[in-house]
């Protein structure tokens, strides 16, 4: 168990790391390209993500499960011809999907923008951004491959790491592209937000590094794993990318959810507002939705992204070796850690969300973009869910109805998106991809009761539990705004939407802390290591 949890904190803290990162450095891009730049942003980033993942087939993840499998009957040789494998096909489908996104972009632009007299955000302005971050499908696919192998072996540091650098090396590249074209060179708002997107080509270069220089160290200890092993599985090669693609065919839609989600949005958005006499507003709602505001969301899902990743080796050996006891202490840790975590996080979120928009973003249109953002933080919830039990679909060999339970949501998603956003404005778009992903994990849910027996009693008593200690939670925080009202103009002043967002997380998160660890809900959860918090809430 320890193990799952060290994996997950590892790459839950590299995730919420560069996730931070990408949303700090949001704060000065905001103030370079506003809304219009924020929306160009995201209508390039979005296709890319869908290609990315098309690219890897999912190969990736399904690289970390196919080597953890052969690693516990101790055979390492068949992970590593598999890894070199992967390595050959992935630089094959990038260099395709960069070709594919690249000569595509006019075409997906033109059904993206519909309007005869757009507002600010042109079909070529749109084309320009999608060629620009198309240059990072060339080396991104194979780079990924490296990171699946290693958390194959268990070892997260590498993808930790570079994650990190990654991230960091970009913003660099991007907020300075800007910056330099803006203010120096008198460019345009469209040049600047494409020369921002060409930034994940460099971040993903010194990934590459990163990875070269842990495999470097490594390989004396693979080489040695592999010398010693005493019986090897001969696979052909041809069999081995068929169990492979068994393995990825799911991996690939599942971590698509997110993207096709906003794909969905980028083709029906505007038209709906249009239709819905909310022209002049869609591109700033847009931006609040699917970029600036989905900077704030991600955080608490990336919690589900390491634990996902640190999961599914540890799934995957429990399930070969037959042990169900322990399969199932797993599943349930895997999905209490989430609920234990992120509903406080997601509810937080909500009841702050003017404070924490405004303080990051500006107060402008506040009333629209604040509470667009209470609305979409508990999404994040069925995000996070989504996605851990998806990965335990996969550990557990039922990977093919996680991809049925995708299907399922993005349907409902294409056809109701359109009808709500003329319904109920912008919130539709949120509406529509709620009822989508809640639609996947509840199908998600019930399939993994049913494929191993499993009972969530366990799990439905302490969501009760946490329910209540989320209560005193908000009681705190309304509280707190109650009284800090009086001589704090949080509502009004940027300054002041700053300081009341940091008392707010911190009385609403120490409260909420509190009755968790003395009600030893945290223990349970997440092990003895969380009494180090006694220094802290012991008086």
């Amino acid at each position: 168990m320890s193990n799952i949890v060290r994996g997950t904190m590892l790459l839950t803290g590299a995730s919420f790391l560069s996730k931070f990162l990408g949303m700090i450095y949001v704060i000065p891009f905001n103030a370079l390209v506003g809304e219009t730049g924020g929306t160009l942003f995201a209508y390039a980033y979005t296709p890319y993500s869908i290609f990315i993942s098309i690219s890897t087939v999912g190969v990736p993840l399904a690289v970390s499960k196919f080597v953890s499998k052969y690693n516990a009957v101790g055979d390492y040789e068949t992970g590593m011809r598999m890894f070199k494998a992967g390595i050959s096909l992935m630089a094959v489908t990038g260099f395709l999907a960069f070709l594919t996104m690249f000569f595509s972009a006019d075409w997906l632009a033109g059904r993206m923008i519909t309007s005869d007299d757009p507002v600010n955000i042109t079909v070529n302005d749109v084309a320009f951004v999608i060629r620009m971050v198309s240059v990072a499908l060339i080396v991104i696919p194979a780079m990924s491959i490296v990171r699946g192998f290693f958390q194959g072996h268990n070892s997260m540091g590498p993808t930790a790491v570079s994650q990190v650098v990654e991230q960091i090396i970009r913003i660099v590249f991007l907020l300075g592209g800007a910056f330099v074209i803006l203010k120096f060179m008198n460019g345009t708002i469209t040049a600047a937000v494409g020369f921002s997107t060409f930034a994940a080509f460099i971040g993903a270069m010194a990934s590459c590094l990163v990875l070269f220089v842990y495999w470097k160290k490594r390989k004396t200890y693979l080489n040695r794993q592999i010398e010693q092993q005493t019986y090897t599985h001969e696979i052909p090669k041809k069999d081995l990318f068929i169990e492979i693609f068994r393995y990825a065919g799911p991996f690939v839609l599942v971590g698509l959810a997110i993207p096709l989600y906003q794909m969905v949005d980028q083709f029906t958005f505007e038209r709906a507002m249009v239709a819905a006499d909310q022209k002049d507003i869609w591109e700033f709602a847009y931006s609040a939705i699917n970029f600036y505001g989905h900077k704030l969301v991600i955080i608490p899902i990336t919690l589900a992204t390491g634990l996902s990743l640190a999961i599914l080796p540890t799934l995957t050996n429990s399930y070969t070796q037959q042990n169900r006891q322990l399969l199932n202490k797993q599943i349930n840790q895997a999905l209490q850690i989430i609920l234990v975590l992120v509903i406080p996080a997601v509810v937080g979120m909500s009841m702050l969300a003017n404070e924490a928009y405004g303080s990051l973003y500006g107060m402008g249109k506040i009333e629209t973009t604040g509470t667009l953002l209470a609305w979409y933080a508990p999404v994040a919830l069925l995000f996070a869910l989504f996605s851990v039990s998806s990965s335990i679909l996969q550990g557990i060999n039922q990977q093919k109805y996680a991809v049925f339970s995708l299907l399922a949501g993005l349907l409902i998603k294409v056809l109701f998106n359109i009808q709500l956003i003329y319904i109920f404005g912008a919130k539709g778009a949120i509406f529509g991809t709620a009822l989508a992903a809640g639609t996947a994990v509840v199908m998600n849910l019930w399939r993994i009761r049913s494929a191993i027996d499993f009972s969530f009693k366990e799990i439905i008593k302490r969501t009760i539990l946490i329910g209540i200690f989320i209560l005193f939670m908000c009681i705190a925080i309304l509280l707190t705004k109650y009284i800090f009202g009086f001589f704090l103009p949080f509502e009004e002043q940027r300054w002041a939407a700053l300081v009341m967002l940091i008392i707010g997380v911190g009385i609403g998160g120490m409260v909420y802390l509190w009755f968790a660890y003395k009600s030893t809900l945290l223990e349970r959860v997440l092990g003895e290591k969380v009494r180090f918090l006694d220094r802290f809430l012991s008086k």
